[in-house]
């Protein structure tokens, strides 16, 4: 497996012309089909990024990323975002497999052999409420295919996404964005796409969300919070939606452990866990509005 990651932060005029860049970070990586990290180099050059070689993509990563490289963290750099992403992508990004192989399981399992794949699937359970005990999630003969969806980058709006990796073959990307302004509120929307490619051109969604909230200006405390679930392979994914309340009156720079703490297992989804949990860099992206003095306010 291959990894891509590119983050940036930017800041749009209120002359219209091209955004201001505030901070740009990427890295490239080789995973095992275990997940397991084989390379990885970021740039602009983290010599310590080299300490996550060996370990396995999934919840316990970012605690060794924080352990290795707690800066990151706490800077809320691009390149902690993109790294942050490592589990959740890396997890996910098998499914492109399913839209060009009708044996892509089969051939998964052939190709790890010392790993069992219909355990690690039966251990999900009650990991989200989409794999709550009794999910359709568990149902063999579920259509699995994903949505059809044309392509995020608006031809108008040519500095709206950074430049995304060509994939004309099997390949998956999670697209993500954090829409920032100040109003009498601190104003937030931000969505995020796992989609993959298709033999017929296009793309596949399998999961898709947009999340609107707004902070208090000066706290940082969220205001009002709402997810809008667009596409999710599972009936019961969308309820995770429901609980996002749990979340009022927190401070942005807490969410990360806020959301863990309160979204765990069945009360959450995993992948809207992981778009919560990025709203705690929105602080920073404010300073970057402060900080600049012909914004689009």
């Amino acid at each position: 497996m291959r990894l891509v990651g590119r983050a940036r932060d930017i800041v749009t005029p209120r002359s219209g012309g091209l955004p201001i860049a505030c901070a740009e970070d990427s890295f490239e990586a080789s995973l095992r089909p275990d997940r397991m990290i084989v390379t990885i180099e970021a740039k602009p050059v983290r010599p310590a990024l080299s300490r996550l070689v060996g370990e396995r993509g999934g919840g316990g990563l970012r605690q060794v990323l924080d352990e290795v490289m707690p800066e990151e963290r706490r800077n809320a750099t691009p390149l902690y975002l993109v790294l942050d992403d490592i589990s959740g992508a890396s997890l996910v990004a098998g499914w492109a497999w399913s839209q060009w192989d009708p044996n892509w399981l089969a051939n998964a399992r052939a190709v790890m052999k010392d790993f069992d794949l219909e355990k690690a699937f039966r251990s999900r359970e009650g990991v989200c409420i989409g794999f709550a005990p009794g999910s359709s999630a568990f149902d063999p003969g579920r259509d699995r295919s994903g949505t059809p969806a044309p392509d995020l980058r608006h031809p108008d709006d040519p500095e709206g996404w950074h430049a995304f990796t060509i994939q004309n073959d099997v390949g998956m990307r999670r697209a993500r964005r954090i829409d920032v302004w100040l109003d009498k509120a601190i104003v937030i929307d931000t969505a995020f796409q796992d989609s993959a490619t298709t033999p017929a051109g296009g793309r596949a969604v399998v999961h898709e969300y947009r999340v609107r909230v707004t902070a208090d200006p000066e706290s940082f405390r969220v205001l009002s919070i709402e997810a809008e679930p667009r596409v999710l392979p599972h009936a019961e994914c969308p309820s995770a939606a429901a609980n996002l309340s749990r979340l009022l009156d927190s401070p942005l720079p807490v969410l990360r452990e806020k959301v863990l703490a309160e979204l765990r297992g069945t009360a959450g989804c995993t992948h809207l866990n992981d778009a919560l949990r990025a709203l705690a860099d929105v602080p920073v992206l404010v300073n970057h509005l402060r900080n600049v003095g012909t914004v689009n306010l």
